[in-house]
C-alpha cells in the first residue's frame, strides 16, 4: 500500500526473507544501483539464517545482518552516467556504538564504502513502534571513507519528542536538505575524520569502532544537581506522598 501511495504502481515484491540467501552467492547480476530501507531492528534471526553470513560477522541482531546484505547488494562499478551505487538505511543507536561483530561490520563499511553522512534523528520518530533512538546512514561505492558528516535533526522548540498522534513532518528536514549540497559546520552539523575511528588489537583485529559521536557544537550539557540537592528533592517527594496517603486514609475513615 505504501508503494502504491508513492507512485510505484507495479512493485515487484519478494515475500520471502531477504536474508535467506548466502552473501557469498550474491553476484553482480543480483546487485542494484540504489537501496533505500528501514530494516527491522531489535529482533533476532534463527541460527539457520546466520550461516548465510561470514563466520566472523555472524550476529542475531537483524539491523547488522541487513547492513551486510545492503553492502553486498550494491553494484561495484558505476553506471553508464558514472554514478556509483548508493544506499540510505535506518539504524538504531546500538549499531553505531556496538563493538565486537558490529565493529568488524562497520570497519568493512568504512574501508570499502564512502559513509559520507549520518543524520541523527530526534526522539519518537518511530513511536509507538519503538522508542529506540535512530539514525540515517548514507553511503556509496565511490571510495573508502575519508570523513563523515553528521547532522543532528533537532526537535521543534518546546517539544520533548514525537509521538504517534504528533509524528515528524517532512518540513522538519528542510534545514537538513538546504545544508546537504553546501555543507558547513554549524550548531547542528559537524564532520570527523574516519582514519582514527577503527581500533585494533595487537594482532590487527578490529575490536571497536564508535560512530555514536556527540555533537561538539551543541549547547552545554545539563548541570547535574549535587547529592545534597538530590536527597532533599527525594525527601520532599516522599513527604508529599506520605501526606497524600494520610489524606486518602482520612477520607476512607470518614466514608459512611
Amino acid at each position: 500500500m505504501n508503494l502504491l501511495l508513492h507512485g510505484l504502481e507495479s512493485p515487484r515484491i519478494d515475500y520471502g526473507n531477504a536474508l535467506r540467501f548466502r552473501l557469498s552467492e550474491i553476484g553482480e547480476a543480483q546487485r542494484v544501483d540504489i537501496i533505500l530501507t528501514n530494516p527491522p531492528f531489535g529482533g533476532e534471526e534463527e541460527r539457520g539464517i546466520l550461516g548465510n553470513f561470514p563466520a566472523d560477522k555472524q550476529t542475531a541482531e537483524t539491523a547488522l545482518l541487513f547492513l551486510q546484505l545492503i553492502m553486498r547488494k550494491l553494484k561495484r562499478q558505476p553506471n553508464a552516467q558514472g554514478r556509483f551505487a548508493r544506499a540510505a538505511i535506518v539504524v538504531p543507536n546500538g549499531t553505531l556504538f556496538a563493538d565486537g561483530v558490529a565493529a568488524r561490520i562497520k570497519a568493512e563499511l568504512l574501508t570499502e564504502f564512502n559513509l559520507h553522512t549520518i543524520v541523527r534523528l530526534p526522539n519518537g520518530v518511530f513511536a509507538p513502534y519503538t522508542s529506540i533512538p535512530t539514525n540515517l546512514l548514507f553511503f556509496d561505492r565511490s571510495h573508502p571513507t575519508d570523513e563523515i558528516w553528521y547532522y543532528e535533526l533537532s526537535l521543534p522548540e518546546g517539544k520533548k519528542n514525537y509521538t504517534k498522534t504528533q509524528p515528524i513532518q517532512f518540513e522538519a528536514f528542510t534545514d537538513c536538505i538546504n545544508w546537504w549540497h553546501e555543507r558547513t559546520e554549524n550548531e547542528r552539523a559537524w564532520k570527523v575524520s574516519a582514519a582514527d575511528l577503527i581500533q585494533r588489537d595487537g594482532a590487527g583485529t578490529v575490536v571497536a569502532l564508535n560512530l555514536d559521536l556527540k555533537n561538539p557544537n551543541g549547547g552545554a550539557d545539563l548541570q547535574h544537581r549535587s547529592p545534597e540537592e538530590l536527597i532533599e528533592s527525594i525527601l520532599h517527594k516522599e513527604q508529599r506522598i506520605a501526606q497524600i496517603m494520610a489524606e486518602i486514609q482520612e477520607l476512607i475513615r470518614k466514608r459512611p
